[in-house]
């Protein structure tokens, strides 16, 4: 029997070994997905091949980005069906159809900024559109800002240093915005959502969360829901914490929690556990697909374990209608 997560009309089966993957193939991190208008899944990983493409039952369509990705992390689709893939490990946000054709990149592959110098970018994390198809970059891992650009990329305004104020960062991992317009920063070792208008001004934040590293805006204007995926225990000292996650939280627009999917009893592989959540998307009929990057984060979650030959690193939870 399959697993089931969440309560009421949030509610979702585990649909196990979703993808069907070539033979021999592998994903090795899902850093982050994405869905398009015909409900095919992109599939951004840490694998030979960084962008695997399925159909909403699984079935492997095809590949491409061998030779150009470096590090997967960031995946956005517009609604045209434009990908926004983030690259932390040459420090680049490439812009590109759904074949690969790519036509448009911001940053200079392999020439990171100075740490923590504002400037894009060093070990960027993620992007999102503002409702005029500007394009929000948060930066990152090297950084400590979020930065503004113009549909065609021209840089327009930078925001945020390092800190634990109101407006500062302490890795900006991902970011969302909604149809109005609102900004929202997972402010991952802060342990918080930040939340801005368009322009970079702090309005508030969401807290009662932890380590938020994947985050995702549906449900339209009228009835705006965000999914946050939460990373368990980060260090040895509170390895076997419970309660803390890994998790999915789905909260309304003012941050308040809906329900929470998994995370009461620690990280683990069976279905309905998550590792890491890392990147999460959602097809048309409300099913969410959730990235995990379970190699990278297996000593975080695990640190008296060898790393096991397979780890699971992407789930599909159907909601129940």
């Amino acid at each position: 029997m399959s697993a089931i997560l969440g309560t009421g009309e949030h509610r979702y089966r585990v649909v196990e070994n979703w993808a069907k993957l070539p033979d021999g193939w592998e994903f090795r991190d899902v850093a982050a997905v994405a869905v398009d208008s015909k409900d095919h899944v992109y599939v951004f990983n840490r694998g030979q091949h960084p962008m695997m493409v399925f159909d909403r039952e699984g079935n492997f369509l095809r590949s491409w980005g061998e030779g150009l990705f470096s590090r997967a992390h960031g995946l956005h689709i517009d609604s045209d069906d434009t990908l926004y893939c983030t690259d932390d490990g040459d420090h680049t946000v490439r812009k590109t159809t759904t074949e690969g054709k790519v036509l448009l990149t911001i940053g200079v592959p392999n020439q990171p900024a100075p740490f923590l110098s504002g400037q894009p970018f060093n070990r960027c994390t993620h992007t999102a559109l503002s409702p005029k198809r500007e394009i929000y970059v948060s930066d990152g891992y090297g950084n400590s800002c979020v930065h503004k650009y113009s549909p065609d990329g021209r840089h327009l305004t930078c925001w945020g240093t390092t800190g634990t104020d109101p407006g500062q960062f302490n890795i900006p991992h991902n970011i969302a915005t909604d149809e109005d317009g609102w900004v929202y920063v997972a402010d991952r070792e802060n342990h918080r959502v930040q939340v801005f208008d368009g322009d970079g001004k702090y309005e508030t934040q969401w807290n009662n969360m932890h380590r938020p590293c994947a985050l995702y805006c549906c449900g339209g204007r009228h009835h705006p829901r965000f999914i946050i995926g939460e990373l368990g225990p980060g260090m040895r000292v509170n390895a076997k914490h419970t309660n803390i996650g890994p998790r999915l939280t789905i909260v309304d627009k003012k941050g308040n929690v809906i329900v929470r999917l998994g995370g009461e009893h620690g990280p683990g592989q069976e279905p309905g556990k998550f590792l890491s959540p890392h990147g999460l998307a959602v097809d048309s009929k409300g099913a969410i697909y959730v990235g995990e990057v379970s190699y990278t984060n297996w000593g975080n979650t695990h640190p008296d374990e060898p790393v096991p030959r397979y780890l699971r690193s992407l789930q599909k939870l159907e909601k129940i209608a």
